[in-house]
């Protein structure tokens, strides 16, 4: 806890025990454990706040990267040919092809 031993820690409090005295002890302590509380609570919300945005900025960017493959044209393979040079083809050379396939 915040690396003080249990010597420091018995320390603080009896010096805050003889500055504060016993009746103010309990309140300052309430109020500064209800402080700690609310100090927690305050960054878990930025943290989520946080890890919702990068969440959501990734699944934009994984959309646009679909939407970019989607448009973009396929490239023909070494056995595939792109239509013009299947059309320049004599229809044996089509069908010998065709068959090793």
């Amino acid at each position: 806890m915040f690396g003080i031993g249990m010597q420091e820690l018995l320390i603080i409090l009896v010096i805050a025990l003889i500055v504060l005295g016993p009746k103010r002890l309990p309140e300052i302590a309430r109020a500064l454990g209800k402080g700690m509380r609310e100090f927690r609570k305050a960054t878990q919300e930025v943290k989520e706040s946080i890890d919702l945005e990068s969440e959501l900025k990734e699944i934009e960017r994984e959309v646009i990267m679909d939407e970019v493959k989607t448009e973009m044209p396929q490239k023909p393979t070494k056995k595939e040919k792109s239509p013009e040079k299947q059309q320049k083809d004599s229809p044996e050379k089509q069908e010998k092809e065709y068959k090793n396939e």
